[in-house]
């Protein structure tokens, strides 16, 4: 995976920010591959390396029908001559959606499976018969979240934005492992991730990929604050995200549009005091715009923008 540069931030402007004297930079991690964009390349760079260094013929994942974990997966193993198989929640998965076709382009070998069989994805007996079933590819969790893909994300420096040391990290938080990483980066800096689903273990998650025996920077898990169930949005979300399409900010209103909506209300609120300047991960993920629009979430023309 080439990076194109680890130097893009980008100074967002809106009223709300002016009338809160309160400065926002979005932290971007592009690359060659749109499709392995953002946390997903650094959350896959070393288990990638791995594969590669213990000459694995490939890899095997976990996700949903619209997992953006699973295109950067197939994408990243393609460009390294890797097989992929991806074990896909659902056995009435539609697998000529935007976002699995984009897998099978890649070569992706794609396994249906029942809702029952996957809620058993980390239980040693289902391991062990995948293992079985295909022993020579490296298994990467269900969106990458693991030791190695903390210690991808913590090599993100988030503090030193290009107006100075940023004051408070932010990103989406959806498995628990990309706010791990900026926790083990941000050294003293304060960290705030938005949950943008519902799940009541998720601090203990979080918490298990933070050694005990390290002192942690301050750090908080807040609950998104529209729309807080995974993959729920509105037309007023949808709204917010498109606002910023003329600072050439694009967005999907499932991870990043529904974290930074949070931000601002939380700005708007007082809860994020003035005078902050505040350092926000643009996670990627604007592949899954192609399959809201696929399902009439958005309109095929805004989809056809990006």
């Amino acid at each position: 995976m080439k990076l194109t540069s680890y130097l893009q931030w980008q100074n967002i402007q809106h009223p709300v920010l002016t009338e809160h004297q309160t400065e926002l930079w979005l932290r971007y991690v592009p690359s060659s591959n749109p499709d392995i964009s953002g946390n997903k390349l650094l959350k896959l760079k070393y288990q990638l390396e791995q594969a590669l260094q213990q000459k694995y013929q490939g890899l095997l994942t976990f996700g949903g029908a619209f997992s953006n974990h699973l295109v950067a997966t197939a994408a990243a193993a393609a460009e390294n001559n890797l097989k992929s198989v991806g074990i896909v929640r659902g056995e009435e998965a539609d697998i000529n959606n935007p976002t699995l076709a984009i897998c099978q382009s890649y070569g992706m070998r794609l396994i249906p499976v029942s809702r029952a069989y996957y809620q058993s994805r980390y239980l040693q007996e289902t391991l062990q018969q995948l293992k079985g079933q295909f022993p020579d590819y490296l298994h990467i969790p269900e969106g990458g979240t693991c030791e190695a893909a903390v210690r991808g994300v913590s090599e993100l420096d988030m503090r030193n934005t290009p107006a100075g040391p940023a004051s408070l990290l932010i990103c989406a938080v959806g498995s628990g492992g990309t706010v791990a990483g900026v926790i083990h980066g941000a050294e003293t800096t304060a960290v705030l991730g938005i949950a943008v689903v519902k799940d009541q273990s998720l601090p203990d998650k979080i918490k298990q990929l933070l050694p005990s025996e390290r002192h942690w920077p301050e750090w908080r898990l807040v609950q998104a604050l529209h729309q807080p169930r995974y993959g729920r949005f509105d037309q007023e979300l949808w709204q917010f995200c498109q606002s910023f399409a003329h600072q050439g900010l694009q967005l999907e209103p499932i991870y990043t549009g529904k974290a930074l909506y949070s931000v601002f209300e939380l700005i708007k609120r007082g809860e994020i005091p003035p005078g902050s300047r505040l350092s926000f991960f643009h996670t990627g993920g604007l592949q899954a715009l192609k399959g809201l629009a696929y399902r009439g979430l958005i309109s095929p023309t805004a989809d056809s923008e990006q």
